[in-house]
């Protein structure tokens, strides 16, 4: 079976998934684009052979049309989902799920009443090979149980648009569900600390910020988010365990050694340092989508990233104080 695809949103990241659905994985097709911007869906379109739909509405409705990506921008992201629900088909959504705590609530209450998964959020780094083997070390114990993590989300610039909310809902909230993840546990209070604010920020921009949470057993969490240092786009890591500490492995292939020093090249964006990650998780959910199965993250896990991150803006606005992060009872269909 080929699961024909409908991608919302024809910007960047759409772009980049139908490049690595057409080009890199197998198992299906993008047949249909729509964008707000009638010429980005042409465009994106057109070489692949797909049709331009005059809305998302029509997208998801179009009976050719069997799982669908959205890619737009995190504020529109739930009246979409709550659609491809509706229409009982599945979705891969761009991380956030949604920008609000109720949203959340609102498309689980619609899988609830659907009942099944049909959404997975695009928190890609579940994927990343690094990652993984970072969360096995930690599950099989032998070094005891985690203690701290450190986090390093750092980017070479960003544009003029990027809010300091952003620094939070749209780059840390990557190490907010990976956190989750690799530790098997909720997170529990949420500050935001700010260090001295670099020059080479716009004026209207807190950079950088320091995100510290603590989960149910009391694991420590720093999540430094620095996004104009220049040199490139560098992800770290550090698990601390009772008798033992690992770290994410350096980005590099290659190490460079003459006059100038030994160094490595560095990655300039996402798509570089985790180009793997996408094409594992887009290509994990084309294959359970073909076999009618939920795979990846859900609607739960996009849910209590976006209750963290509406935690940590409150800690932003109120001068960096602890904030409760308070969660509804986990729904027997995430359980």
């Amino acid at each position: 079976m080929t699961v024909r695809i409908g991608l919302i949103g024809a910007g960047g990241m759409g772009r980049a998934h139908l490049a690595r659905i057409h080009d890199d994985l197998a198992g299906a097709q993008v047949v249909a684009v729509t964008d707000v911007v009638n010429d980005a869906a042409r465009c994106a379109a057109e070489p692949c052979g797909a049709k331009v739909c005059d809305n998302s509405s029509d997208l998801i409705n179009d009976p050719e049309v069997d799982a669908i990506v959205i890619a737009t921008f995190g504020k529109v992201h739930a009246p979409d989902v709550l659609k491809c629900i509706e229409a009982g088909k599945y979705v891969l959504c761009e991380k956030p799920l949604a920008t609000t705590a109720q949203d959340c609530l609102d498309i689980m209450a619609a899988e609830g009443k659907a009942g099944k998964k049909l959404v997975t959020v695009g928190f890609m780094r579940r994927f990343d090979s690094a990652y993984n083997e970072m969360k096995t070390i930690l599950d099989r114990g032998a070094n005891g149980e985690a203690l701290l993590v450190h986090n390093r989300h750092r980017n070479p610039s960003v544009p003029e648009s990027y809010t300091s909310r952003m620094a939070i809902d749209d780059t840390a909230i990557h190490e907010i569900d990976t956190m989750r993840w690799l530790l098997g546990e909720e997170i529990t209070e949420v500050r935001i600390d700010r260090p001295k604010l670099t020059q080479r920020r716009f004026d209207h921009l807190i950079d950088p910020v320091v995100v510290v949470m603590r989960t149910e057993s009391g694991v420590l969490i720093d999540d430094e988010v620095n996004v104009n240092l220049e040199y490139g786009y560098s992800i770290e890591c550090e698990l601390v365990m009772e008798n033992a500490a690992v770290r994410l492995g350096d980005q590099e292939k290659i190490h460079i050694r003459d006059i100038h020093g030994d160094r490595n090249a560095m990655c300039q964006s996402h798509i570089d340092r985790f180009q793997g990650a996408f094409n594992a998780e887009v290509q994990s959910w084309i294959n359970a989508v073909a076999v009618d199965e939920h795979t990846g993250s859900t609607t739960w896990d996009g849910y209590a990233a976006t209750a963290v991150v509406e935690a940590a803006v409150e800690s932003l606005d109120n001068d960096g104080r602890t904030v409760t992060v308070d969660l509804v009872e986990r729904p027997s269909l995430y359980r």
